[in-house]
C-alpha cells in the first residue's frame, strides 16, 4: 500500500469508506449485516493502515473517526437554536387519560393520530447535518446552551458522519438520545476488573461520563451509541408528521428509537404501553419510560409549549427497581400449548417492598444472548407490575469458570424430544402424553373466560391428573361420582357441585370451546371471531387455509395455526371426544351476530358505570344486534352509551355531535334484553 501513488490512494480510501458506510446502513438501520465481523474489521484496517500512510486524505466522514481523536483543551458552549425542552411526566393510566383529554380540548375536539416510543435512558443531544455531513453536536445542558461534544459524539457506532441519498436537507438538526446496550457494558466492566478498575454501576451513568470526556478516544472505548427521536431546527424538510420525518432521516441512514408505532386509538395504545412493559426483557438497553407524541406538527403548532414543556409530548413513566442477588439454579415450566419456558431461581432479594426469589428468563435464546449461567451474580429489574426479569450478569464477579447453562433436549416432565419453532424462539413439548402440558390445557380448559367450570381448580386438577382419573376432555365429562368421593378431602358435596359445573359447561357455545382446548393463537377474541364467521364446528374444520386467511383480523399465521390443528388427528379427536360428551359446538346465543340487526352497520361506544350489564356483556349485545364496539370516541361513532360517572368520552361525543344514549334509552331503541 506504500507504493501506491497519492491519486490510487484516493480512490481506495473512497472506495473504502463507501463500503464500510454501506455496511454500517446494513448492520445498525436495515439490521442485516452483509458481512462478518472479520471482514468489517479486515477494511477498517486497511483503511486505518491508507490513511496513516496519506494523513492528507483523511475526510471528515471517514469510519476511522470513531477511534477518536487527540484530546480538547475543553468543552465549548453551544446556544440551540431551538431549545431542547423537558418533557412532563405521567405515572398511572389515569394521569395519561387525563393528559389526552387536555390535549383533545385544546384542540377543539380535532382527532389525533398519536405516536408511541422508547424512552431510552441515556443522555440527550441534539446533532447537526449541513449539506448531509455531521459539523456539530451538542449536550442538552440546561435546555438553552449545552456542550458542544462533536469529538465524542463522531465515535458513536451506527451513526452517519455523512448522510445517504441525494434530496439531502440543506440543515438537518436531529434530536435524539446517546445511550450504551447492557451487553457492552457487560465486556466494559469485564476488562476494567482485569485493569484493576473499579467497575461501572449502570449505563446511564457511564454514557453521561464518557459523552463529556475531553479525549474522544476513550469514549470510542465506551461502545456507545445514538437513536434519534425527534426534530431541531432543519431546512428542507418537507413532512409534516413525526412519522413522515422519521421514515425520511432513516432513508438518510439515521438510527431511530426501534418500534415505534401510531394510533388513533387510545385504548389500544394504552394497551401498546403495557406490552412494551412486559417486553423490557427484550431490549438490550435501558429503557425508562414510554413517550407519547402527537403526530401532526400542525396540531404541535397549535399546542405550543408551556415555559417549560411542549403541550404535544408526555412521557408515561415507568417505575423500575433493580437489586443484585445471585442466581441458584434454572427451572423449567410447561404451558399450556407446550412452551418450555426457563425460570431463575434466585438467592432471595428485596425489590420495590417484596421478597424476590425467582425471575423469569423467558427463552433459550435470552439465556444465551445475556449469558446467564447458575452461580452468576445478576442484576434483577421489576418494572411495573410484572414479573422480575434479569436485565444483566455481572460477569466480571465470575470467580471461577462456570459452565454455560444447556437447555434440555427433552421435556423434563415426560423426556419426549422438545421441538422448536420452525423460525421462532421458543421450544416446546409438543407430547400427547405429557403430563405437566396436559396439567395446563386442563387448567386452562375450566377457567371463567372458557368452559366456566366451578370448583376446577389448580389443586383438583393435579389430583385428577395424579390419580390417572382425567388425560382427555372425554374423560373429564365421564366423571362419576362415586370416583370422585375417592380423591382426598372431596366429600359427596362437593363431588356433585363439580359434575354440575361440568354438566353446565356443555352449554358454553363454541366460541367458549375453541378457546379453551388450546389452539395456539387463539385467544378469547379470535375465537368469537371464528364462531361467527362460521357458527358450527363442522363448517369450521371444513373451511380450507385461503378460507381462513380471509376472515376480517386473522392474519395468515393464525390461519395456518387454526387450520393445522383441525387437519391433525389430535384436533379432531379431540373434537369427537367433545361432541361425543354432549358439548355443544355450535355458536351460543351470546356469539350470534345479526347482519341485518338493530345496529347493523353502526359503531357504538360505552361509557361509565351500566346497572344492567358489565362491560363485556353490553359489547356482546351491541355485536349480536349487528354493531360494533369501539373503544374510543370519533366522527365515525354512530351512539355513545353512558351509564354513571362517564367521563371525557361524554364530553367528546358533545363536541362532535355523537347522539348520547343512557342505558335505560339504549335499552328501550334497540330492545335489547335486560
Amino acid at each position: 500500500m506504500a507504493n501506491l501513488t497519492e491519486n490510487q490512494a484516493a480512490q481506495r480510501i473512497a472506495e473504502l469508506v463507501e463500503q464500510i458506510r454501506q455496511h454500517d446502513y446494513s448492520y445498525y438501520i436495515l439490521a442485516e449485516p452483509t458481512i462478518s465481523d472479520r471482514e468489517y474489521d479486515s477494511l477498517m484496517k486497511e483503511l486505518q493502515s491508507l490513511e496513516a500512510n496519506y494523513p492528507s486524505l483523511i475526510g471528515d466522514d471517514s469510519p476511522t473517526l470513531r477511534l477518536g481523536d487527540a484530546p480538547l483543551d475543553g468543552l465549548a458552549q453551544v446556544t440551540h437554536r431551538i431549545p431542547m425542552l423537558s418533557i412532563d411526566n405521567t405515572y398511572t393510566e389515569g394521569e395519561l387519560r387525563d393528559y389526552f383529554h387536555r390535549t383533545e380540548k385544546l384542540l377543539s375536539g380535532e382527532p389525533i393520530e398519536w405516536v408511541v416510543e422508547l424512552k431510552v435512558d441515556g443522555v440527550a443531544a441534539s446533532i447537526r447535518y449541513e449539506e448531509g455531513r455531521l459539523v456539530q453536536a451538542v449536550t442538552r445542558g440546561n435546555g438553552e446552551v449545552g456542550d458542544d461534544i462533536t469529538h465524542n459524539v463522531r465515535t458513536l457506532r451506527g451513526l452517519p458522519h455523512k448522510l445517504f441519498g441525494s434530496d439531502i436537507p440543506k440543515v438537518l438538526e436531529l434530536r435524539g438520545e446517546v445511550y450504551m446496550n447492557n451487553s457492552d457494558l457487560v465486556l466494559l466492566n469485564e476488562e476494567r476488573i482485569r485493569n484493576g478498575e473499579a467497575e461501572f454501576k449502570n449505563t446511564r451513568n457511564v454514557t453521561a461520563g464518557a459523552i463529556r470526556l475531553l479525549d474522544s478516544r476513550v469514549c470510542a472505548q465506551r461502545r456507545l451509541r445514538f437513536l434519534c427521536h425527534g426534530m431541531g431546527f432543519c431546512e428542507g424538510i418537507k413532512e409534516r408528521t413525526h412519522m413522515g420525518f422519521l421514515n425520511r432521516v432513516k432513508e438518510l441512514g439515521v438510527p431511530l428509537t426501534p418500534g415505534v408505532r401510531s394510533f388513533a386509538d387510545k385504548d389500544e395504545l394504552i394497551a401498546h404501553c403495557n406490552a412494551i412493559v412486559e417486553n423490557l426483557h427484550s431490549l438490550d438497553f435501558e429503557v425508562d419510560g414510554i413517550v407519547i407524541k402527537v403526530n401532526s406538527f400542525d396540531q404541535r403548532e397549535t399546542l405550543g409549549s408551556t415555559s417549560k414543556s411542549p403541550r404535544w409530548v408526555i412521557a408515561y413513566k415507568i417505575e423500575k427497581y433493580e437489586a443484585v442477588t445471585k442466581l441458584l439454579e434454572i427451572r423449567t415450566q410447561i404451558g399450556k400449548t407446550g412452551t418450555v419456558t426457563p425460570v431463575a431461581e434466585l438467592e432471595p432479594v428485596q425489590l420495590a417492598g417484596t421478597t424476590v426469589s425467582r425471575a423469569s428468563l423467558h427463552n433459550a435464546e435470552e439465556i444465551a444472548r445475556k449469558d446467564v449461567r447458575v452461580g452468576d451474580w445478576v442484576v434483577v429489574e421489576k418494572a411495573g407490575k410484572i414479573i422480575p426479569h434479569i436485565v444483566r450478569v455481572e460477569r466480571h464477579r465470575r470467580e471461577t469458570e462456570l459452565p454455560a447453562y444447556e437447555f434440555p433436549t427433552k421435556c423434563p416432565a415426560c423426556d419426549s424430544e422438545l421441538v422448536k419453532d420452525a423460525q421462532g424462539v421458543y421450544i416446546r413439548c409438543v407430547s400427547k402424553e405429557c403430563p405437566a402440558l396436559w396439567r395446563q390445557r386442563l387448567r386452562y380448559f375450566a377457567t371463567r373466560d372458557c368452559m366456566d367450570i366451578e370448583g376446577l381448580g389448580e389443586k383438583l386438577v393435579n389430583q385428577l391428573v395424579d390419580a390417572n382419573m382425567v388425560s382427555s376432555f372425554g374423560e373429564l365429562y365421564a366423571l362419576k361420582l362415586e370416583r370422585l368421593m375417592t380423591l382426598e378431602r372431596m366429600g359427596k358435596k362437593s363431588a356433585e357441585n363439580l359434575l354440575a359445573g361440568i354438566e353446565a359447561s356443555k352449554n358454553r357455545g363454541l366460541s367458549r370451546v375453541l378457546n379453551a382446548i388450546s389452539i395456539r393463537h387463539v385467544g378469547q377474541r379470535v375465537a368469537q371471531i371464528l364462531t361467527r364467521r362460521f357458527n358450527d364446528i363442522d363448517g369450521l374444520m371444513a373451511a380450507d387455509l385461503e378460507t381462513l386467511s380471509q376472515v376480517n383480523e386473522i392474519g395468515p399465521i393464525i390461519a395456518k395455526s387454526v387450520f393445522d390443528f383441525f387437519q391433525s388427528n389430535e384436533g379432531q379427536e379431540i373434537i369427537a371426544q367433545l361432541r361425543a360428551s354432549g358439548v355443544s359446538l355450535v355458536a351460543s346465543a351470546e356469539d350470534q351476530v345479526d347482519a341485518s340487526g338493530a345496529l347493523a352497520g353502526k359503531t357504538l361506544v360505552v361509557t361509565g358505570s351500566l346497572k344492567s350489564f358489565s362491560r363485556d356483556e353490553i359489547e356482546r349485545l351491541i355485536e349480536r344486534l349487528g354493531g360494533r364496539a369501539s373503544s374510543s370516541v370519533s366522527k365515525k361513532t354512530d351512539f355513545l352509551v353512558v351509564g354513571d360517572d362517564a367521563g371525557s368520552k361524554l364530553e367528546k361525543a358533545k363536541s362532535l355531535g355523537v347522539t348520547v344514549l343512557t342505558e335505560a334509552e339504549f335499552l328501550e331503541r334497540f330492545q335489547g334484553p335486560v
